[in-house]
């Protein structure tokens, strides 16, 4: 096992790797809580059952998923880095998919499922890398941090901080609200200790609200703490479903696989990046084995469909682990080790309640905005379209509308500034296709 994953070369050890591993896994443990209460629909009130996801079933599909991409990212790549369905891909999967657009879970999944299938065969052809490198950087990061808006807005939301206005739309809430407050606690406990840079933060923050929760009486004492794994049956296998529906292959359904594709795209080649260059496994500015790292996303979100969850992507909190020593592949699968644990605890779910969730998700969206940095603010041409990219996610309730106005604006102002040579072709490609998108969306 040390020859394999290159122990001495790399100057690492068993307890390395282990603790490595450990720390990454609580610093993504949110998601085992927070993408099951997503895909539900749980904070939404008054929806039929038949739009909500099973919360037990999508937890065992998290946990499974989350440890075979982890599984085979750590054999296969070697990577000290885990796998887990992606934050910002599954509220566009609820949120503007399921919610906003009306379209069958099941629907969504299979939309999921081809996105991973495309993913593999552009990873096999080297397609991938082609498209990548055709869309400009700084849509790149405009992408990122509209998520990250996105998400917060999701938090904030679920918070009941912000709530419906008729007036203007959108206005502070009663903050007085016991729930509400719970929420705000949350947040202040979770920036004090990401402040500190303590390890898992996200996770002991949710720790600390929920238990602050049942204490006031706002959240209800679990009964058990252990208990069988639940069932996945509610989803497993029922992506195959969709494709025998006609409504399924409609025009609607190919922005929807595109946005997966491009947002799964880019969360990859950024982390991958991260972490690389954290572990010190960059060589001569290029990444060894990032075809089996990017074949391992692309299995993992195939097989995270057939279980019934959104897309699993690589995870930003492995860097905390590489801090914490992580140098190999091992250390994924430590991490996939504690996933499967984690499949005996889904009593402890139902602590877990939106303010509990919301100041994960306002967190996360403020690690997620840090990429505005990167963008040329000066040049108007380039702010242009990133600015409208970034800003139609949260307003328009859909990551898809960002993506596709910022397409549609980037060649435009590209052309009217004379700098039509830096265009690349597949830019003209994604310009008709969002225009398309925007025509015939119902």
């Amino acid at each position: 096992m040390q020859k394999y994953f290159q122990f001495r070369e790399l100057g690492t050890s068993y307890r390395q790797e282990f603790l490595g591993g450990l720390t990454t896994f609580l610093a993504m443990a949110y998601i085992l809580v927070i993408n099951p209460l997503t895909l539900s629909l749980s904070s939404i009130k008054d929806l039929p059952d038949a739009m909500r996801m099973d919360q037990g079933s999508v937890f065992v599909a998290t946990a499974i998923a989350s440890a075979v991409g982890s599984i085979i990212m750590g054999l296969l790549a070697k990577y000290p880095l885990a796998l887990a369905p992606g934050m910002g891909l599954n509220a566009f999967f609820a949120y503007s998919v399921v919610l906003g657009s009306h379209i069958p879970w099941q629907h969504a999944l299979g939309a999921v499922l081809i996105s991973g299938v495309f993913f593999f065969l552009l990873t096999l052809t080297g397609l991938r890398e082609k498209i990548i490198n055709a869309i400009p950087v700084q849509l790149k990061h405009a992408v990122g941090a509209g998520i990250g808006l996105f998400i917060t807005f999701l938090g904030l939301q679920n918070a009941k901080i912000i709530v419906n206005n008729d007036a203007t739309l959108v206005g502070l809430g009663d903050l007085t609200n016991g729930d509400t407050l719970l929420a705000i606690f949350g947040i202040f406990i979770t920036v004090i200790l990401m402040t500190r840079n303590i390890k898992g933060a996200v996770f002991y923050g949710m720790i600390i609200t929920a238990i602050v929760g049942m204490i006031f009486g706002l959240i209800d004492v679990p009964h058990k703490v252990v208990d069988k794994v639940p069932s996945v049956s509610p989803t497993f296998g029922a992506v195959f479903s969709s494709f025998g529906d006609s409504s399924f292959w409609s025009t609607s359904m190919i922005g929807v696989v595109l946005t997966f594709l491009f947002v799964d795209f880019f969360d990859n080649a950024g982390t991958l990046v991260a972490v690389a260059n954290q572990a010190g496994l960059m060589k001569d500015n290029k990444l060894p084995n990032a075809g089996k790292a990017l074949v391992s996303d692309s299995i993992a979100t195939m097989v995270g469909a057939v279980l019934g969850t959104s897309t699993t992507t690589s995870f930003v909190e492995s860097t905390s682990g590489v801090a914490a020593g992580a140098r190999t592949g091992f250390a994924s699968l430590v991490t996939a080790a504690f996933f499967i644990l984690a499949l005996f605890f889904f009593p402890l779910l139902s602590v877990v309640t939106a303010p509990v969730t919301a100041p994960a998700l306002i967190i996360v969206g403020v690690l997620m905005v840090s990429s505005l940095r990167h963008i040329e603010w000066d040049k108007f041409e380039i702010a242009v379209p990133a600015f409208l990219t970034m800003i139609a996610m949260p307003l328009s309730y859909s990551i898809a509308t960002g993506i596709a106005i910022g397409f549609i604006f980037y060649p435009i102002t590209m052309i009217v500034k004379g700098r039509i040579k830096e265009i690349h072709p597949i830019m003209y490609f994604f310009f008709v296709i969002f225009l398309l998108y925007f025509i015939f969306l119902k």
